[in-house]
C-alpha cells in the first residue's frame, strides 16, 4: 500500500511555502544577522557559524595546543557542530516569531511526503 498524501496536506504545504517565502523576503537582512557560537567541552576551541552553517570563525584557548591533534580536531569538530546548530535554532526561532505556530520540522516533514507522490 502506497502513502498517499491527502489534499489537505497539499493545499497546507502550499501556503506553508507561500508564507515561507514572504518570510524570506522580510526577513533575509534580520537572518544574516544571525550569529551561531558553539564551544567544545574542553572550552579551548570556540566557533561561529552563520544562518546557513557557514562557519565564520574560530578561536583556540591557550591551552588548546597542548592537545593531540586527534582531540582537538574532536574539538573543533565539536565547537563547529554546536555553532551551526545554535545558528540554525536562532533562525528556527525567527521563522516561529515571525509566523505563528510554524514548525519547521513538521512542514520538512509535509514536503518529504510531497515529494514521494508519483505524479
Amino acid at each position: 500500500m502506497t502513502d498517499q498524501v491527502r489534499g489537505e496536506d497539499t493545499k497546507d504545504a502550499g501556503q506553508r511555502a507561500e508564507a515561507i517565502r514572504a518570510w524570506i523576503e522580510q526577513a533575509q537582512a534580520e537572518a544574516d544577522e544571525v550569529v551561531g557560537v558553539g564551544e567544545a567541552e574542553s572550552g579551548q576551541v570556540t566557533a561561529k557559524a552563520a544562518a546557513g552553517g557557514r562557519v565564520t570563525d574560530i578561536k583556540f584557548g591557550p591551552r588548546a595546543l597542548r592537545l593531540d591533534s586527534k582531540r582537538l580536531a574532536d574539538a573543533v569538530r565539536s565547537a563547529v557542530g554546536r555553532a551551526q546548530r545554535d545558528a540554525a535554532e536562532k533562525v528556527n526561532g525567527l521563522m516561529r516569531k515571525a509566523m505563528d505556530g510554524f514548525d519547521p520540522a513538521e512542514t520538512q516533514a509535509a514536503l518529504a511526503r510531497i515529494s514521494q507522490i508519483d505524479w
